[in-house]
């Protein structure tokens, strides 16, 4: 395995996302205090809370809270999920379990930037890019093209961060087809999946399309509880569950007890959690879209399909890098510029930026933006 580079994204939250005023470019729809989600608690998690005591827990993840996991799939079994630490965890695992020197493994880019370096380190990788003029489409045909005979693994992200695209679901089915027919494990991020802006395009679950495949999801994002760092795969290959479970010895080794609790009063409420979410971006879509129609000679908006994050460009003169810079350090709003989703696979867009639309006070950030870009020199920005 050779050495990662840096995480361009957490270098990047690293500095700015406690530090500037608005955080206007989150990836986690609106989270909720403690309070708030122990009044869902029912008579069995809440007994369980009270009576918890705080020693190691078992590594595939507490048997309730597998069972929990598992009945939101529709043919996956509590046995053939995995917890962890969060996502990241789970798919720096898949990736080291899966792939070794001499294999091959296709990402689709732009994507969280972990689904591309850590494949990287183990072996060869092609990209095949959404198509940013084609509304971020996936041609499905360019990932057959680009399969060899040591092609291992397919990497896809959807709803997609960070442009918020769905595919097509016959697009969809027919990328697991394809793979089972090759004998290559389909990796599925689906940790956006609940919070479709139409949810008749909400995409099947990879795990359940195919017994090989992997699904990646977590309480991070459409549920908007990353503190409890509880995430999983769901795969039906027994084998494959196996060596993540001993891969993850190196690791975590186990969940927090108290997130375990919490996580199963959060999928018992998910439904609950999810509408209110939808509801938090659905209101805030027209704002954005709003916003950017102000400034024509700027920006190029379209709304994500899914998910709480969007990819608009930015057509000012001075560049995105510029424009990102300026704005946190002079407004306190915050923004991720293009250059956190490079690829080292395939040319990705340069004069794009990350925006969030799933929390509560976005009314503000863009107040703010908006009197920041009433101030900037027109020659910097076009207006």
């Amino acid at each position: 395995m050779t050495a990662l580079p840096d995480f361009r994204l957490e270098t990047h939250f690293s500095r700015w996302e406690f530090a500037a005023r608005y955080h206007l470019t989150a990836s986690d729809a609106e989270s909720m205090s403690m309070a708030e989600l122990l009044d869902w608690a029912d008579d069995e998690d809440r007994e369980a809370w009270s009576t918890l005591r705080l020693g190691y827990t078992q590594t595939h993840g507490d048997p309730r809270l597998r069972e929990l996991i598992a009945s939101t799939y529709d043919g996956v079994a509590p046995e053939q999920i995995l917890c962890f630490a969060g996502a990241e965890e789970g798919l720096y695992l898949a990736m080291q379990v899966l792939l070794a020197r001499g294999d091959h493994a296709v990402v689709v880019t732009p994507n969280y930037q972990a689904a591309e370096t850590v494949p990287l380190s183990q072996c060869e990788v092609t990209g095949v890019a959404l198509e940013a003029d084609r509304d971020f489409a996936l041609d499905i045909a360019r990932i057959e093209a680009a399969l060899l005979p040591n092609t291992k693994l397919v990497s896809v992200n959807f709803p997609n961060n960070p442009t918020g695209k769905v595919i097509p679901k016959a697009d969809f089915e027919r990328l697991a087809a394809l793979c089972d027919a090759r004998d290559i494990h389909l990796f599925s991020d689906e940790v956006y999946r609940g919070l479709e802006r139409d949810p008749s395009r909400m995409l099947p679950q990879a795990a359940d399309l195919s017994p090989r495949a992997l699904s990646l999801n977590v309480l991070s994002k459409a549920l908007g509880l990353p503190g409890l760092r509880i995430g999983w795969i769901a795969c039906r290959d027994r084998t494959v569950i196996s060596r993540l479970e001993r891969a993850k010895h190196y690791t975590s080794i186990c969940n927090a007890a108290p997130s375990e609790i919490l996580a199963r009063i959060a999928l018992k409420s998910r439904e609950k959690i999810l509408k209110r979410n939808r509801a938090i971006v659905a209101e805030n879509l027209p704002r954005f879209e709003a916003f950017f129609a102000r400034y024509p000679s700027l920006f190029e908006w379209a709304p994500p399909d899914g998910g709480c994050v969007g990819f608009p460009r930015y057509l000012g003169n001075d560049g995105v890098e510029a424009f990102c810079e300026a704005l946190v350090e002079e407004a306190g709003v915050l923004l991720l510029p293009s250059s956190i989703y490079r690829s080292e696979l395939t040319p990705t867009p340069s004069d794009r930026f990350r925006i969030g639309v799933g929390r509560r006070g976005a009314e503000e950030a863009l107040e703010a933006f908006g009197q920041w870009l009433q101030k900037r020199p027109a020659n910097s920005t076009h207006i």
